[in-house]
This record gives structure tokens, sequence and C-alpha cells, in this order.
């Protein structure tokens, strides 16, 4: 490869060759488990061949009239040894190593899935469902390979190379030396060499599978629309050409591996023919007995069972060079605020809000998504930000939330930096009700309390009373038991809307933010919503999110409103309580 190559997959897999170091002593003894693996593979065949080749010498001078005798018990027990250590060690080896990948993908999984927690809700929504699900599958599972089929087969190859080399020098270190070359050479050849030459297709497969799978999901989720377009040829077309570059890349890396596959035969063969060569030599001189020259080409022809493995592994480094570089931008991607140090302890009591002079760009927009923004709420008010969509009024939610980072100003909550305060207390304070009602695939319960694990059960039905649900529940044949489905498909949008407004009522907040909180309901349950909700709030600070009052249903309680127009704050903010 390319200097500028290796550098660029060094930077690729650094953070994840990381995050292998934190489970070191697990990968170092599966390591050592595939070394006693080959080691008793290659002492199997070499002492076997050591052993036939004396137990016939001894046979022919027996024969010949010549006294002779032979030991039959020691290399017999080593032999027995030597199989049931490889059977045993290899059983081990599997299952101790998988045991370990499967570790290793449960921690891939978790730091990339504490990734996508913490992006906000613009950077979501910039990529499909099925991307960020991509994420978490394919690319972690490529990742495994990692140390399973590169790291620890191409180390453990190389170490048993030079182990062969300096156990045949102990008797013809003229044998040792050329051998151990040109197995070191047709390593290189396996490793780096078929890494070059698989590098470009197969780093091309991880983004057109990714372009396959999500253009097959579009082409299924909006068949009918396609159709009715007539764009559903063009569209086919378009994973037509995606199919041909995905088999054509396939067909390429396919015969690199036969390359690979046949090199490693070739270096194996050639090294053993060397040492037979060698080793017969120095036999002729005298300086070898028979059995040793034997057991010499019988131990190279042995490590064939460590370079078998290389070729296929190396050839697709690339589709591992590519999901490391793709979960290392989603990486990057993610907001970290800048944590400043706070020494006391948060305010108690309903908390103020304070930006000033705040303004936030999203990564590639073209215009900010707020401007210079100066914005105070005091404590236990209740305040009206109004806009249209796309004016800012989310992004005040993300900020406030720290999902989002400004890029000038500072945030203050209670009078202290949002970025000072310890995670377990902002969220524990703060209570954020989005326009997207997220349900997962359980019970009324288990939803329920999310917003409080341990919310009783009569504490349940209160909360779904406040949004005027527990007369539905209780219809329910299974009452609080009931499964929501998937995202919550068994509800309607309004009944999945109020279910999320009771899991937020199960906590205790200080500041809440309500976005757009009657959203989906006929103007009798909004206004009955609106009555049992004004009680909860009292005392609390209130931040709503609305498109303009007036239209139907306006929430409980506003002391002031303020409008936002593409990202500013306007001038005609009125109090609305006298």
């Amino acid at each position: 490869m390319m200097p500028g190559r290796d550098a660029s997959l060094w930077r690729a897999l650094r953070p994840w060759l990381s995050l292998l170091g934190e489970r070191r002593h697990r990968l170092i003894l599966g390591a050592l488990l595939m070394a006693l693996t080959l080691a008793s593979a290659i002492g199997l065949l070499a002492l076997s061949g050591w052993f036939i080749t004396a137990t016939a010498l001894t046979g022919m001078l027996l024969a010949a009239g010549i006294a002779a005798s032979l030991d039959v018990y020691v290399p017999g027990g080593g032999i027995r040894f030597f199989a049931v250590t490889r059977t045993v060690s290899r059983y081990v080896e599997r299952l101790y190593n998988h045991d370990t990948v499967l570790r290793l993908l449960a921690d891939l999984r978790a730091r990339m899935f504490a990734v996508l927690s913490g992006l906000d809700a613009h950077a979501l929504s910039r990529r499909r469902a099925s991307d960020w699900l991509n994420r978490l599958t394919a690319d972690i599972d490529t990742l495994d390979s990692l140390y399973l089929r590169l790291l620890a087969p191409a180390l453990v190859a190389l170490l048993a190379i030079l182990a062969l080399s300096g156990f045949l020098a102990l008797w013809a270190p003229r044998v040792a030396l050329p051998t151990g070359a040109l197995l070191v050479l047709g390593w290189l050849g396996l490793t780096v060499g078929q890494a070059r030459r698989g590098m470009a297709a197969s780093y091309r497969q991880v983004g057109d599978l990714e372009g396959l799978r999500g253009r097959l999901i579009e082409q299924l989720q909006g068949l009918a629309e396609l159709e009715a377009y007539g764009s559903l040829a063009d569209h086919r077309a378009r994973l037509a050409v995606i199919e041909a570059r995905l088999y054509r890349d396939q067909r390429r890396l396919g015969k690199q591996v036969a390359l690979g596959n046949a090199l490693a035969a070739l270096v194996v063969g050639l090294a053993m023919l060397l040492a037979l060569w060698l080793a017969a030599e120095a036999w002729h001189a005298g300086l070898l007995s028979g059995p040793l020259m034997v057991m010499m080409p019988l131990a190279v022809l042995g490590i064939s069972e460590a370079l078998a493995p290389l070729p296929a592994a190396f050839t697709w480094l690339g589709a591992t060079r590519g999901a490391a570089e793709r979960l290392n931008a989603l990486e990057a991607q993610q907001q970290r605020p800048a944590t400043a140090s706070f020494s006391g302890r948060p305010p108690v009591g309903a908390l103020s809000v304070a930006l000033t002079d705040v303004t936030l760009i999203h990564a590639d927009a073209l215009v900010p998504a707020l401007a210079e923004v100066n914005l105070e709420v005091r404590p236990a008010e209740r305040l009206a930000l109004c806009g249209a969509s796309g004016a800012g009024k989310s992004s005040v939610a993300g900020l406030l939330t720290r999902q989002l980072r400004p890029a000038a100003g500072g945030v203050r909550l209670g009078g202290v930096a949002v970025e000072a305060w310890p995670e377990a207390a902002l969220t524990s304070r703060l209570a954020l009700l989005t326009q997207q009602s997220d349900l997962f695939d359980d019970s009324l319960a288990a939803n329920l309390r999310l917003g409080d694990p341990k919310a009783s059960e009569a504490q349940l039905w209160r909360v779904l009373a406040m949004v005027a649900l527990d007369e539905w529940a209780e219809a329910l044949p299974r009452g609080l038991e009931t499964r929501v489905g998937e995202g919550g498909r068994q509800l309607s949008g309004g009944q999945a809307r109020r279910m999320a407004l009771a899991r937020l009522l199960l906590r205790e907040p200080d500041l809440v933010i309500l976005d757009e909180p009657f959203a989906g309901l006929d103007i009798e349950t909004a206004k009955q919503l609106a009555t049992r909700l004004d009680s909860w709030l009292a005392g609390r600070t209130v931040i709503y999110l609305v498109h303009q009052l007036g239209d139907a249903v306006d929430p409980p309680g506003i002391d002031r409103r303020l409008t936002l127009q593409d990202g500013r704050l306007c001038t005609n903010g009125q109090d609305v309580a006298g």
C-alpha cells in the first residue's frame, strides 16, 4: 500500500484498536490459544514424520541383520499429546475467541448507540432510519473481523514462522534461514499484498451495500407513489447500476481471494521443497540424520494452517476500513459540549432560562438556525415561543437540553451555564415533550415507566386520567399490560401523543418544554387536557413551542409571548396575562 493509504488506514482503525485494547488480556489469551493450536498441528506433523522415518530405518537395519533399537514410547506419547492438544485447544480457542468477539461487538454497539443518542434531531433527520440501523449492525459486524480474522491470525502466523525458523536452526541454520526468509516474504504477500489488491473494491462494497439497502427499502415503501408518478423504471435502473457495480467488485474480490489462496499454497510448497533440498544436502554432508531430514519439510508444511486464512481476510481489509471511517465520521459528528467546572449545587425550585447573544449553526447549513438571540424566562414563568416551522423553536429546546452547542453566546439554567450542569441533575430537572411520540413495542405500563421506573400502578392510572386515557385503558382486555406495537402502531396519533405526555407527567421537573402539546387532538380533548395540565404545571417554569396562538386551544396560563422568525427574535413579544 502507498504511504498515504497506510496513514489513512491507521487513522481509521486507531480508535477501534484502542477499544480492543480495553480487552487486551482476553485478546492475548485468545491469540495464545491460536498459537497453541498451530504449534500442536506443526508438532504433530513434524514428529509423525520423524517417527515414521526413524521406525522405517530401524526396521531396515534389523532386516539387514544390524543391531538397532528405537524408543517408540516417547515419540508415540508425543504424537498422542500433540493430537489431543490440537483438538482440545482448537475447540477451546474457537469457543473463547467467539465469546470475546461477542463481547467486543457489545462494546462496539454500546459505544455507537451512545453516539447516536447524543446526536440532535437535525443530524438524525439527514439520514434514513435504515442508514442509522446499518451503522449499528452491518458496519459493526464488519469491524468484528478486526481481531479474529486480521490481527490475531496474521500475528500468530508471523510468530509461528519465526519460531519454526528458530526450531529448524537448532539442527541446520543453513535450512532455517532461507526457508524462513521465503515464508516471511510469502506472509507479506498474503497480508500487505492482498490488502493492496483488494482495498479499492472492498472499500466500495460498504457504501454500495448501504445504497442498495436504502433504495430497496425506498422502493418497497413507496411502490405505489413510484408507480403513480411513472418513476418506478428509473428507480429500478438506479438499483441495477448499484447491483452491477456490486457484482463486478465481488467477482474482482473473488479472483483476488483465489489468487491469494494459490499464492499461499505455492509459498508453502516452495518452502517445503527448499527445506527438503537443503536438508537433503545437509544429510548428504553428514550434518543431519535421516529422520531429521524428513521432519524439516514436514514441519514447514504444517505452517500452511497459519497462512490459509490470510488471503480472504486481507483482501477484504478495505471493507473494514470503510466501516471504520463511516463510524468515525458519525462519532465526529456528535455534539460534545465543553464541560465547565461547577463546584456548587444547582439551584432548587423553578429554573430561570437565559440565552445571551446565542448563534447556532447546524452542520452544512447555509444560514444560522439562531442568530444573536437574547431570551430570558423568569422562574415559574410560562412563555409561549411562537414561530413557523424552521423558525428555530426546536433549536432553542436543543440548546436547553444540551443536545446542541451554540457557535457563539451562552445558555444558562438557574443562573448556571448549561454545560456545567451534571448530566443526572439536568435530565431529572428538565422535561421535554417533542412532536415525535417515541413508543416501544411493549406494554402500556412499560412505556409509561420510562418516565419513572419506580412508578406504582396507581401513579400510572393517575397520569392516564390526566391525559384522558384512563377509560380507554380500562376497557382494554389486558389493561396496562396491553402492548402498543412497534412505534405505537396499535394507538392512534392522538393516543400516542397523550401517552408521551403521560410519561412526562410521571416526572417532577422544574423546567418543562412542550412542543405543540395539543397537536393531533380534537378541540374537546385539548380543552380537557389543558385544564388538567394547568394544575400540574403550577410552580414550574414552562416554555411552550407553538406555531401561533389563537387557532384552536391555547396552552394554559401563558404569561408572555415571543415570536421567532428565521432564527431571530422579533420585537413584538407581549405580556398576555396583564
